[in-house]
């Protein structure tokens, strides 16, 4: 298949294109690869891992500060629930990419932000601390009830 046509398969059938470039990469015909699009796809790979691991930080963040300040009792299950299920999602997230935890520290401060603006904007008469209130410990954010304290 000429790298023409290699193109052409990324353009109209990307599972079929898969299937070509893994075939030819385990059978080290490397010169026959579609190298622009496979460099393009590895890294959507990354920035897909990193937008995933933002997402579910902010909803994390958002779901801890209502569960410690905000005082209605009622939602206080549905709240812990948020926070056990994007605590998961995000030690998938980690069990597969072990150095996003250091990507994770680097975007708390702006992520931090995000969440409170959106918890104030959602619960006006509430306060919420300005400076982030939990552990930059990955594995404490990950697993400590913080309202238990």
């Amino acid at each position: 298949m000429s790298s023409v046509t290699t193109k052409n398969l990324y353009q109209e059938d990307f599972a079929l294109w898969i299937e070509e470039t893994v075939k030819k990469l385990k059978l080290g015909h490397l010169s026959e690869v579609d190298l622009e699009n496979l460099i393009e796809e590895v890294e959507c790979l990354g920035k897909s891992q990193r937008k995933a691991v933002r997402s579910y930080l902010l909803r994390l963040l958002e779901h801890l500060l209502k569960r410690r300040y905000v005082m209605m009792f009622d939602c206080y299950r549905g709240w812990e629930i948020e926070i056990r299920n994007f605590r998961q999602r995000l030690k998938l997230e980690l069990e597969d990419s072990p150095s996003l935890k250091n990507y994770m520290i680097e975007i708390l401060p702006k992520i931090y932000q995000m969440a409170l603006e959106n918890v104030i904007d959602s619960y006006p008469d509430t306060d919420f601390p300005v400076i982030y209130p939990f552990s930059d410990n990955v594995d404490e954010l990950l697993n400590h009830n913080f309202w238990d304290s």
